[in-house]
């Protein structure tokens, strides 16, 4: 849906929600990028409906690289801005420069994390010793490689990203080496055409050459990308695990109170049928006092009514003898 002067309505741009996701933490991210992506398909904007939905849930860890990012933008500037400086130092081989520099990244990555375990505490989401060394692990990425700078400056980490092995000595290997152009052999007059011979054989075993590092060139791309594919797939499976145990732990505190309210119900009922059996005897003695009395006031009612009838005879004989007298 677009407005009249042609621009995205608001919350509706592609790139503003998938910047909204990645500020979320991994329990909320599903559920919100499958309502955005749903929001976009009922306007009919499929495209932007397959790139949200195509979003990865990141990790712990880079959504704490994200939040990082996003809530310390100056300190995420100079970050970036060491890790330029500390690429070009290896590019050039600066011995004294790498020195002071490799010094600096120790501090600041060491800083940065416990910023990046303060914030995620902060949101209510502690970060383990193990998901804090992945964050220290992608934040070593971003000094390191420029795509990996690229992912964290735009806060959309998803999972750990992981420098090149052997930072110094991999940049070392990828800078072009200086070599002096070699010097014009000196050959008689009769030996040119085996200095020609020599020097085709020659350019041959450097095209070969050429060929040969172009092949490692390739083969070692195509085993970072591997690399890159297998992590993602290891931080989704981390935050799938991560989540399980989550609601495992959710689960078990519920079974843990609904335990105790059992156990409190339990004794509740132990109490009540206690006080029932005391009823019931209770009552049965009533009873059989009920009746005992009742018998008694039988008894009594009889010899009252004796005692009165005796009593009226009595009188009559009384009053008769007065008579006679």
């Amino acid at each position: 849906m677009r407005r009249e002067d042609g621009r995205s309505a608001p919350g509706d741009d592609v790139e503003a929600v998938l910047d909204e996701l990645y500020a979320l933490p991994p329990s909320d991210f599903v559920a919100r990028r499958e309502e955005r992506a749903a929001r976009a398909r009922t306007r009919r904007r499929a495209q932007d409906a397959r790139r949200i939905h195509a979003a990865r849930r990141p990790t712990l860890a880079g959504w704490a690289a994200n939040l990082l990012r996003r809530s310390r933008p100056d300190e995420a500037r100079r970050f970036l801005e060491l890790g330029r400086a500390l690429r070009e130092a290896y590019a050039t081989l600066d011995p004294g420069g790498l020195k002071e520099l490799s010094a600096q990244r120790r501090r600041i990555v060491s800083e940065m994390s416990r910023q990046a375990a303060a914030l995620a505490r902060e949101a209510g989401h502690p970060l383990s010793d193990a998901v804090l060394r992945d964050v220290e692990t992608t934040l070593r990425a971003v000094l390191a490689d420029p795509e990996a700078a690229a992912v964290w400056e735009a806060g959309r980490v998803e999972g750990v990203l992981t420098p090149p092995s052997e930072f110094g000595a991999e940049a070392a290997a990828a800078a072009p080496a200086r070599r002096e152009p070699p010097a014009p052999a000196r050959t008689p007059r009769g030996d040119t055409a085996a200095a020609r011979r020599k020097d085709t054989a020659a350019r041959r075993k450097d095209a070969a050459a050429e060929r040969r590092r172009a092949e490692l060139r390739e083969r070692a791309a195509r085993a970072r990308e591997e690399r890159r594919a297998a992590e993602a797939r290891l931080g989704e499976r981390r935050a799938a695990r991560e989540e399980a145990a989550a609601a495992l732990a959710e689960a078990g505190e519920r079974e843990r109170e609904a335990g105790k309210r059992v156990a409190a119900l339990e004794e509740q009922l132990d109490r009540a049928r206690t006080e029932r059996e005391r009823a019931r005897s209770g009552v049965g003695e009533a009873r059989e006092r009920d009746r005992t009395a009742a018998r008694d006031l039988a008894g009594a009612e009889r010899e009252a009514a004796a005692a009165t009838r005796r009593a009226d005879k009595a009188e009559q004989a009384e009053q008769a003898e007065r008579g006679g007298a």
